[in-house]
């Protein structure tokens, strides 16, 4: 392909506690078997699995604060991200962290947000990166920042947008994914939408991720739905985000819509097999390496 994607969104450092019998429930202590720090955030996972397959991408995102910043920024330019257009948390800013708890085939998070997710840009900006792709890693972003896809228009970008959970989404998120060109959430973000009067395909292509199910894309020509893959659960922590990045790739190619699902599909399972968001790229970028470099 040419050209590369910009994955834009809030970037975190997630702590992700491992081998958990049950949620923690107030007036009690759990303890985890494990824990691991990793960056997270739906724009750096996702990147990281676009990385991995090849595409050139970079990072527009506000680093987490100290002590983060470092463990976080090697991890994603080992991963194969530029992060060049992402500046240092203002000075006496909390840490961006998340806290996730993975129990069997889902997981809950607890998370905290500080200051701007990433600094502005302008369509001329964009243009000087030579990139064809916008994405964005989470509907809050957007909210927060509406200008990215007037920015990506102006630069002749395709956009699209995960969506992620908000308890305060409202209509208005709506008219945002009316925006995009590929709107990719999970079936629990899709039923909330839903109730806010969500009609069936709200993008022109709408990729609804369904856990284990599987997933299914949506035109307003049809659908096309792929079985999930037999793997075993891990930490399902940036599954969605992976399965973005397989589908993008494949998305930005040109490929058919079921090849797409099917890429999504794949980079999900390997997501789901090791803990943390960003190790299933990993193995994939393994995968994915000519023979020369595997055994070189």
């Amino acid at each position: 392909m040419s050209g590369g994607v910009l994955c834009a969104g809030r970037l975190y450092c997630d702590l992700v506690f491992q081998g958990l019998g049950r949620m923690p429930s107030l007036g009690t202590e759990v303890f985890a078997e494990g824990l691991s720090l990793h960056p997270g955030g739906g724009a750096a996972l996702t990147g990281a699995y676009l990385a991995a397959l090849g595409v050139p991408v970079s990072l527009l995102a506000t680093l987490p604060a100290a002590p983060f910043d470092g463990p976080v920024t090697e991890t994603l330019e080992a991963a194969g991200l530029d992060l060049s257009l992402c500046p240092n948390a203002p000075k006496g800013s909390d840490p961006q962290i998340t806290v996730a708890m993975p129990l069997g085939e889902d997981r809950a998070f607890l998370t905290r947000t500080d200051g701007p997710a990433l600094p502005r840009i302008d369509g001329g900006g964009l243009r000087t990166l030579k990139v064809q792709h916008l994405h964005i890693g989470e509907l809050r972003t957007l909210a927060e920042h509406p200008w990215l896809v007037a920015a990506a228009r102006e630069a002749g970008m395709t956009v699209s947008l995960d969506c992620g959970w908000d308890d305060a989404m409202g209509a208005e998120a709506l008219g945002l994914i009316a925006q995009v060109d590929v709107f990719l959430p999970n079936r629990a973000e899709t039923e909330a939408l839903e109730r806010l009067g969500m009609v069936d395909c709200p993008a022109p292509v709408t990729v609804i991720k369904r856990g284990a199910e599987g997933a299914e894309a949506l035109t307003r020509q049809g659908s096309v739905r792929v079985p999930a893959r037999k793997a075993e659960v891990v930490d399902s922590t940036g599954a969605g985000d992976a399965f973005n990045g397989g589908f993008l790739a494949r998305w930005l190619e040109g490929a058919s819509l079921h090849r797409c699902v099917e890429e999504g599909v794949r980079c999900g399972a390997a997501a789901i097999a090791a803990p943390g968001g960003l190790s299933g790229a990993a193995s994939l970028r393994k995968a994915e390496a000519p023979a020369e470099q595997v055994h070189g």
